[in-house]
């Protein structure tokens, strides 16, 4: 069996500059990495805690977010697992009869797969495999507005 470690909980928010008053000031994360992605349609910025990571989602544009946003308004997006084995993981869930969508395993530096929500307890699950530890992806995954951000 491939392993599995839980690596983040990510939570969809209208704008992450008041989310970090909760998220930072409150509860003590500290900034890890973020970035813009898809066509800058959307905002990423993990946060860093004792026990794991969290990570806040912005819409910047119209697409997946904006629509889930609209739908459900923000709260829980997904929880994300890594594993050191992306095909071998993906063989392990789908023997169990697990479904999974969006498989994107092109991109050398991150293959991901997302369970069908209906199928795992209403809850979007990504499994994800990096080919660099967070300590390297740190040091150049930055959002463009970091220093607003952090201000």
């Amino acid at each position: 069996m491939p392993k599995f470690q839980l690596d983040h909980v990510a939570v969809a928010v209208n704008s992450i500059k008041p989310a970090l008053r909760l998220f930072r000031d409150a509860l003590g994360g500290e900034f890890l990495m973020g970035g813009e992605e898809q066509g800058d349609t959307w905002r990423w910025f993990q946060l860093n805690y004792p026990g794991g990571k969290i990570e806040l989602l912005e819409p910047l544009g119209d697409g997946f977010l904006s629509k889930f946003l609209r739908e459900r308004g923000e709260g829980l997006h997904h929880i994300t697992f890594k594993t050191d084995d992306i095909v071998a993981a993906i063989a392990h869930v789908e023997s169990l009869g697990f479904e999974l969508v969006d498989k994107h395993l092109d991109d050398p530096n991150w293959k991901e797969a997302f369970f069908r929500p209906s199928k795992s307890h209403g809850t979007l699950i990504q499994i994800a495999e990096s080919s660099e530890p967070d300590e390297v992806v740190s040091q150049f995954a930055r959002p463009s507005n970091l220093d607003e951000l952090l201000s």
